[in-house]
């Protein structure tokens, strides 16, 4: 069942067929993808620095794809030249990673939701800050386009990144790093630290976990004087540098976090077992039109509502990107997982509804709020 609501409606973003104009190799499982943003469409697409792009294709077998890209370019770039530029590193069977590396070539088209996220923060001219950045692989970038952003920006701030890979060939955006160090010497510390590769020293040698983050910061990086931080890489590797920096007395505030892709499947709902087969009907609310649907409460409130709106946004389904962040309005729910809402959303009531299994025999979340 779907009526229509008479409130307000706050205008959903929407997929826009953006054109490439360049596919560049970073390295062997890797490309940086550059899109020309119309004039008439770069204000729908102005972004933060940190901010993620949703990409969708339709395969050949019919399949609806979906995949969200950190931006690695800066707002200026944007602004001045029309340029949006995302880095996508390959997955063994990815459905869109795999596209972008192997057939993707410049002229082609690709259909781009406008940016999201919240692994950012407030730049200003006049604003003197000590940012750190601990990166591994592609979680870099995000990090890339803050780094630029915040030297170009800020004249009197600093930016430490301590950027993990697994080999010196592996390394993405290397040449836009260097490229950035040569322009600002004395402003950008760059830390490369090696796990299958000897490094300068046994510390910059192996993987970025808990132990040789904390003597990396009691010895080449001024740990104590860095105010804000920004964490990007695996699960393991952000959950260990959160409680490093935790235990050096880092607010929360100060740390912001981000995943770029998490394999394992998070456990399901566990209910009581009285309750285990009641259903729950749910009210979805978006772009100003209310529809029904009865779920199951071992089901994902997304996958549901997809049955009675097919046109849901939505990305990774895996917790990570916020493309699927709606409103709470009635009963309650309990999220799986949540790397992407910070705990001001989750305290105003906004869940990720792909992660989200109902508690309750009603509910209603809002895309609109």
């Amino acid at each position: 069942m779907t009526v229509t609501i008479t409130r307000p409606v706050r205008r959903r973003p929407a997929f826009h067929p953006l054109p490439v104009a360049a596919v560049d190799r970073l390295a062997a499982d890797a490309v940086a993808i550059t899109f020309a943003v119309p004039e008439e469409l770069r204000d729908t697409f102005a972004f933060r620095a940190g901010q993620h792009l949703t990409v969708r294709r339709v395969g050949e077998d019919g399949q609806d794809v979906r995949r969200s890209y950190s931006i690695c370019s800066t707002p200026d770039d944007l602004a001045r030249h029309g340029r949006l530029r995302v880095g996508v590193r390959e997955i063994p069977g990815g459905a869109f990673s795999g596209y972008a590396c192997g057939s993707l070539r410049g002229g082609d088209t690709v259909e781009v939701l406008p940016p999201l996220g919240n692994f950012t923060t407030a730049f200003a001219p006049d604003r003197a800050r000590r940012y750190g950045a601990v990166v591994a692989g592609s979680g870099v970038t995000p990090v890339l386009a803050l780094v630029a952003t915040a030297l170009a920006v800020e004249p009197a701030s600093t930016f430490t990144v301590v950027y993990g890979n697994r080999t010196a060939n592996s390394v993405m955006f290397a040449e836009e790093l260097a490229d950035l160090k040569d322009r600002y010497p004395a402003r950008l510390h760059l830390v490369h630290v090696l796990s299958r590769e000897r490094g300068e020293s046994p510390l910059l040698s192996g993987r970025i976990d808990a132990g040789r983050l904390g003597r990396l910061l009691d010895t080449i990086v001024p740990g104590d004087a860095i105010e804000e931080w920004f964490l990007c890489g695996p699960y393991g590797m952000v959950v260990d540098a959160k409680a490093v920096l935790a235990e050096r007395g880092l607010p929360e505030s100060a740390v912001h976090t981000e995943l770029f892709h998490v394999a394992e499947a998070p456990a399901p709902p566990r209910r009581p077992a009285d309750r285990a087969d009641a259903g729950t009907e749910v009210t979805i609310v978006l772009d100003g039109r209310s529809s029904s649907v009865t779920m199951g409460r071992e089901e994902r409130v997304l996958d549901a509502a997809l049955r009675v709106r097919a046109e849901l946004p939505y990305a990774c389904k895996g917790g990570v990107c916020s493309t699927c962040k709606a409103k709470v309005v009635d009963g309650a729910v309990t999220m799986a997982r949540n790397y992407a809402l910070e705990p001001d959303e989750v305290a105003a009531g906004y869940v990720l509804t792909c992660q989200s299994s109902p508690l309750t025999d009603t509910l209603t979340v809002d895309y609109d709020a």
